[in-house]
């Protein structure tokens, strides 16, 4: 695991993330907890459970935004999920389990394709030789001097394969025939996982087939490559690695938890909302799942959770899965000052995007201070006649403003195009004056 401090979790996100300073505090001592743990002596560290965190605050404000990065930085497993995607066992569709199987899938990858690096020099020496027996097959000699006959001319063709002679030389290679066994399995949504283990039960099975095709060196290169790699792999080093880094530094973001809060009712799909509550505080208080690389303990899988909390709030959730969030974090609403910080500072910012976007059709975009000042505005005032929907107002309106230059933008003769305060006015007043408008078109 990276030993970042929270300050520099903190500075990673600033590149980012506009505001939200409490937040990105709650989630930067979080993640450095994972490395404390890691350093404390083996029989207090089964003792100290992960603090587990509720983002609570309106949509677009940068709940998402936050685990997204997260992720990034955490080089651990981390799924984000959504927690509406799961229906109480007995209901149809997705059991809570499966993103407990899903983690331990992506760390099965991850470690897979760690190990794929590690022995990635090994594999290009074993397939660069196998590259050569195809391109000059081996003779078995007699006599010494027509063995260093072949060793001479061997070496004449490595020079000139690692030269790029014989990239376009097309050659017959061994590859697995990947066609699946015909299996159908009717069943109902949600159960694709299942198809899913029945196909790979099937599969394993059935003797592996292979079919002759021919290839370009270059590519027979990269295929050989991905061969002898899986070769010099331990799988079950590999599944055992996977497993121990979920239960000890896996990170499962849970969005929309707002969405499965019950609201003093005990009937309709209420009880189906409780009832994913009740499946989901097992895992979130320490259980075993069953996944295909063995059995996983969720004691120390930090979660996250998120939502908006309009219709419902914290306290409508069981009390027993409040109890297992203690850590709650109110995100600020978003200010006029903040949109204006938002498309203009991030690296990612969305006017970097858009002249990023338009310098590809050789156009500079430019924009006027009182221009961005007027898009932050006409933005704020929208969420404030509609919905408010945060940052995420900035893309309708930001789309609507450059629409007719994105279009026309090939056909253009100009090359720099600037962006003034009277542009956005003239391209935007119309649906500000019109509530309907505003409502439908930003």
């Amino acid at each position: 695991m990276k030993t970042l401090t929270p300050r520099e979790i903190m500075d990673e996100l600033n590149r980012f993330i506009i505001g939200q300073k409490k937040a990105k505090k709650a989630v930067s001592i979080a993640l450095r907890n994972r490395w404390r743990r890691q350093m404390v002596p083996k029989e207090l560290r089964d003792e100290i459970a992960p603090k587990n965190i509720i983002m609570i605050g309106p949509t677009g404000v940068g709940k998402t935004e936050i685990a997204r990065r997260l992720a990034k930085l955490a080089s651990a497993p981390f799924l984000k999920i959504e927690a509406t995607k799961f229906t109480e066992v007995g209901y149809v569709g997705r059991d809570v389990e499966s993103m407990i199987r899903d983690l331990t899938e992506l760390a099965v990858n991850m470690v897979r394709k760690e190990e794929q690096e590690r022995v990635n020099e090994k594999a290009k020496v074993l397939a660069e030789e196998r590259i050569l027996d195809l391109l000059m097959p081996r003779k078995s000699r007699a006599a010494n001097n027509e063995e260093s006959q072949d060793d001479t001319s061997r070496e004449k063709i490595r020079t000139r394969f690692k030269s790029g002679k014989f990239d376009e030389t097309f050659v017959e290679l061994d590859v697995p025939d990947r066609a699946l066994p015909i299996i159908e399995i009717f069943s109902a949504s949600g159960m694709e996982e299942m198809d899913m283990q029945i196909r790979d039960m099937f599969g394993n099975m059935l003797p592996k087939k292979t079919k002759k095709r021919k290839v370009k060196v270059k590519e027979a290169y990269e295929l050989l490559i991905q061969e002898e790699s899986k070769k010099l792999i331990d799988a079950d080093k590999v599944t055992k690695d996977a497993v121990e880094r979920v239960e000890q530094s896996g990170i499962i973001f849970l969005d929309e938890l707002d969405k499965i809060a019950s609201r003093d009712r005990t009937h309709g799909p209420d009880v189906s909302r409780e009832g994913v509550q009740r499946d989901i505080l097992p895992i979130v208080e320490g259980t075993t799942v069953t996944t295909k690389y063995g059995m996983v303990k969720t004691d120390h899988i930090l979660f996250i959770a998120a939502g908006a909390f309009h219709m419902s709030k914290p306290s409508d959730l069981i009390p027993e899965l409040q109890g297992r969030f203690p850590i709650r974090v109110e995100l600020d609403a978003l200010t006029k000052e903040d949109f204006y910080r938002i498309i203009t500072e991030p690296e990612n910012a969305l006017i970097k995007q858009y002249k990023a976007l338009l310098a590809t059709e050789n156009i500079e975009l430019d924009f006027d201070n009182t221009a961005i000042e007027e898009i932050t505005d006409i933005a704020q005032k929208v969420n404030e006649m509609t919905e408010n929907i945060g940052a995420r107002r900035l893309y309708t309106v930001m789309e609507k403003l450059l629409d007719d230059i994105s279009f026309s933008a090939p056909d253009m003769k100009e090359h720099t195009i600037t962006i003034t305060k009277e542009y956005v006015r003239d391209k935007l007043g119309e649906f500000l004056q019109k509530d309907d408008l505003s409502r439908y078109i930003l």
